[in-house]
């Protein structure tokens, strides 16, 4: 079976101007705001019914005619996509809804989920030419990039708060990426990144100031639809930094219905994010269409210590158009969360990911989700990642103590 990618065009997501394919490009030149990916979606029609995926590997590529790369020689893979979407019972009585559901990117490469974007952005970098990379990230952005950059041949390198958890360090330099460590947030790891393109000549994978990203980060959407059997749930709950997953997922939902593979009800999309910074749920607070920068951002979820996203308005809309909210937890309720989902479901979820279940906790007291209305958790990543905010308190005995085993 022969695979052909749809894509035609790259559009302005505010301004609507349209930009060629065929070589790089970054944000639009008119407004800078982010460019999306835009397809032939009657060629996509004729080419696959949503009955044809059946059947294709267990991978995001298997959305191949929806996707922006255009020869397959060119994609950088290692397994990413179609992961599991559980039903977690105890978790839902636990919290008191029905049909409480896990999407678990914790089993994906590099153990979170931008492995999606990173390796979509990557492929199609290998696709236009590139030979070297550059990325500020938080560190699981970084972590993804460096791998698959090294699995394309290229060179990486990465820019990261110091404070960065040391697990995305290493697995950064492993990889034999250049490592900077920056003594400020993301967004002056940004700064610096700009800063050295013209130097070094490097293709920067920021978040959303290049198109693919965000194709790659949109097959969540895609699999939860084909995973419900073509059936949104009524609520996505999901963790927000960058915030490229939920907008993804809200324009993957738009082309499935152009496609006929879904009806026009979308899920309520919900946007959590710590209290320590929390620009996206201020500015839904306050009515702004788009968000200010979060001065003095904290918090133990490193993946949400974004104090600016550029998409910010393109998460709003997507909060609001479908009905749903954005909010900020603590970093104590997040920690709880991590832990009653791993003792009611064996599921250590990080930090970002815990997020989502204390967002739930809070909206179900406050009526906000129905007990019986189907709703999906993004854990985004493996608390594996993140073992250093936790303390193992357990008793240590001589190997030839006399133990008192019912006193443990």
């Amino acid at each position: 079976m022969s695979f052909m990618s749809y894509l035609t065009h790259l559009e302005c997501s505010k301004c609507g101007k349209r930009f060629e394919t065929d070589k790089l490009q970054t944000v639009c030149d008119a407004c800078g705001k982010p460019l999306f990916a835009r397809y032939d979606i009657e060629g996509v029609e004729d080419a696959v019914s949503r009955e044809e995926l059946v059947g294709r590997e267990a991978s995001m590529w298997k959305y191949w005619e929806l996707l922006p790369v255009k020869d397959r020689g060119n994609v950088v893979t290692m397994g990413e996509g179609w992961t599991p979407l559980t039903s977690v019972r105890r978790l839902g009585e636990a919290v008191g809804i029905r049909d409480l559901n896990i999407k678990d990117e914790g089993v994906i490469a590099t153990g979170t989920f931008k492995a999606r974007g990173l390796s979509m952005a990557v492929s199609k970098a290998k696709e236009l030419g590139v030979k070297r990379l550059a990325l500020p990230s938080a560190g699981n952005a970084a972590g993804a990039m460096t791998a698959y950059g090294a699995r394309a041949g290229m060179e990486s390198y990465v820019f990261m708060p110091v404070d960065a958890p040391m697990v995305n360090k290493v697995e950064c330099q492993i990889v034999g990426a250049k490592v900077v460590l920056v003594r400020g947030l993301i967004s002056d790891c940004g700064k610096l990144v700009s800063a050295g393109t013209e130097e070094m000549g490097w293709f920067p994978l920021s978040t959303l100031k290049e198109p693919y990203r965000v194709e790659g980060k949109k097959t969540m959407g895609i699999e939860v639809a084909e995973q419900m059997d073509w059936e949104l749930p009524d609520v996505i709950i999901y963790p927000t930094g960058g915030g490229t997953g939920i907008i993804g997922m809200w324009k993957a939902f738009d082309e499935l219905e152009w496609l006929g593979w879904i009806g026009s009800e979308r899920p309520r999309m919900v946007s959590i994010q710590a209290e320590g910074c929390a620009p996206i749920a201020k500015a839904y607070a306050e009515g702004r269409e788009e968000s200010t920068f979060w001065e003095g951002a904290e918090t133990i979820a490193a993946g949400l210590r974004v104090p600016h996203a550029l998409g910010d308005f393109l998460i709003l809309r997507a909060v609001r158009e479908s009905g749903g909210l954005a909010l900020a937890v603590s970093d104590e309720e997040i920690l709880e969360a991590v832990r009653l989902m791993a003792r009611s479901e064996g599921l250590f979820a990080c930090p970002e990911g815990a997020a989502t279940l204390a967002a739930l906790t809070r909206m179900v007291d406050d009526g906000k989700v129905d007990r019986d209305e189907r709703v999906v958790l993004f854990n985004t990543g493996t608390g594996l990642k993140y073992t250093d905010l936790f303390e193992v308190d357990a008793p240590v005995f001589d190997k030839d103590e006399r133990i008192d085993y019912r006193s443990l």
